[in-house]
């Protein structure tokens, strides 16, 4: 019996070893990849292009799409960066998603709002009532919406897509900041190519504790607290490499709901944003190629490697859990919706790489490494576990698992540099080695109870993360 049981256990721990071996290795090939297209890129001139872009009378205007609840800690900020960017025709919708707090007084006062009789521009389902809408009086090309809460984003911005006058509609987060020129990046790819693209994204950063002045990130900083460091490394790894991987090999599934640019005509075509889900932006990305797949009509998500958007991330455990929680929960939603896409040749390498990828590693992942971590547990209460072995496998997994993290690092340093002191640097490199060392193990608990709450068919509701604000220039 105790044979049996030692062949158990030694089976299913270098099992769990050689499944996250194979995750971190396909994670390392995600950077490499992603870290010669990110320098490609930057050996390109970009800013004459944009200037073309900017200057072209082809160019098309783009609706700013801000769903906000319970916002009043960075929304006028975000509308700062928003309407000051460099960008020929734009129109921002803001939408006050039931906010019990000062957001929408706040716009209110900074903008002079006014009653107006909305002009609708397509009728895409929606569950929350519209109380009223309202127009800048200051001359800037904003209007906000409120409406009862029915604690869904992508209701929310269902209601500003019905309001969107332009062929183009980027979805912004109200915690967002914009680069200056972040919608002439995502842009051009839909001027270059106006036929097959139908969204685009960029490089998402934490804006924690960055020094920022009526909306702009004048200096990025990383924030003293373990918790965000890490989320940075994370950031980088998803956004700068990862995704620019993905878009690369035709298989892009997120685009993030931070900032994201889309053609306006294809979202209302499959009937906005699905309420139901807890995974709205990379639901919507999916539903459109699965759509346009079926009918036959070619078309690509693109991925821009460069900086658009800085973004507030949680600073509590409580808040991160929630947040994975509903990640993992929405992520089991789309892959259980979508099924008949995975491993299908019909849908191109969405089909046969990432929606694979995403079932085997990010869904199932967490159900694998909590196995591993019970399996050991065990092992060592039975007196199964030999040291030396157990020793090798945290050797092994952690040696790889910071090799990935000080990768992405050392792309970020050698490309866009954007962390200027060495203090900032160093933390960097020690977040990507801590992040295996309980961080990992205790987000991967976050996503399991994700997936046992997408198993047990909960209701999906969307919960708004606290906001700290941002850290102002004095004046």
């Amino acid at each position: 019996m105790r044979e049996a049981l030692t062949g158990l256990v030694t089976t299913l721990n270098w099992g769990v070893l050689g499944y996250v071996l194979l995750l971190d290795t396909s994670m390392l090939l995600l950077v490499l990849v992603g870290a010669r297209r990110v320098v490609t890129n930057l050996r390109w001139a970009g800013s004459e292009g944009l200037d073309r872009v900017f200057a072209s009378p082809l160019t098309p205007g783009i609706s700013v799409l801000v769903p906000a609840h319970d916002e009043e800690a960075g929304v006028l900020d975000t509308l700062a960066a928003v309407l000051a960017q460099r960008y020929p025709l734009v129109e921002v919708v803001l939408v006050d998603d039931g906010s019990t707090d000062r957001t929408f007084d706040l716009v209110a006062e900074r903008y002079g709002l006014t009653p107006v009789t909305p002009r609708w521009t397509a009728h895409t389902p929606v569950e929350g009532e519209v109380l009223s809408v309202h127009r800048a009086t200051t001359g800037d090309p904003l209007t906000v919406v409120r409406k009862t809460s029915v604690r869904r984003r992508s209701d929310a911005l269902n209601v500003a897509l019905n309001l969107a006058r332009h062929p183009l509609v980027c979805m912004v987060d109200a915690d967002s900041l914009l680069e200056p020129d972040a919608l002439l990046k995502v842009a051009r790819p839909f001027i270059e190519d106006p036929e097959h693209v139908v969204g685009a994204g960029g490089v998402i950063r934490t804006a924690n504790a960055a020094l920022t002045d009526r909306g702009a990130v004048v200096e990025p900083r990383l924030s003293r607290r373990w918790l965000v460091r890490i989320q940075a490394v994370e950031y980088l790894r998803s956004f700068l490499l990862g995704r620019t991987t993905w878009a690369d090999a035709d298989a892009l599934l997120i685009i993030s709901g931070a900032f994201g640019l889309f053609r306006r005509d294809t979202v209302v075509e499959v009937g906005g944003l699905d309420p139901r889900s807890l995974a709205e932006d990379a639901e919507l990305v999916v539903t459109l190629q699965e759509h346009l797949r079926r009918a036959g009509r070619p078309s690509r998500m693109v991925f821009v490697p460069e900086t658009v958007c800085w973004t507030e991330v949680p600073e509590t455990w409580s808040v991160l859990g929630r947040q994975r929680q509903r990640w993992s929960h929405g992520l089991a939603q789309l892959l259980w919706k979508h099924r008949r896409m995975v491993g299908n040749p019909r849908f191109g390498a969405v089909g046969l790489l990432a929606l694979p990828f995403f079932l085997v590693f990010e869904l199932l992942g967490p159900v694998v490494e909590i196995a591993g971590l019970a399996s050991v547990a065990v092992a060592a209460v039975l007196g199964l576990l030999d040291p030396g072995t157990a020793a090798l496998m945290v050797a092994v997994a952690l040696a790889l698992g910071v090799l990935v993290s000080t990768s992405v690092v050392a792309v970020e340093e050698f490309t866009f540099h954007r962390y200027r002191s060495g203090r900032d640097l160093r933390a960097l490199l020690l977040a990507g080695a801590v992040e295996n060392l309980g961080y990992r193990q205790l987000h991967a608990w976050y996503r399991l109870r994700g997936l046992l709450a997408a198993l047990a068919r909960r209701d999906p509701v969307w919960t708004a993360m606290p906001r700290t604000g941002f850290t102002t220039v004095e004046a």
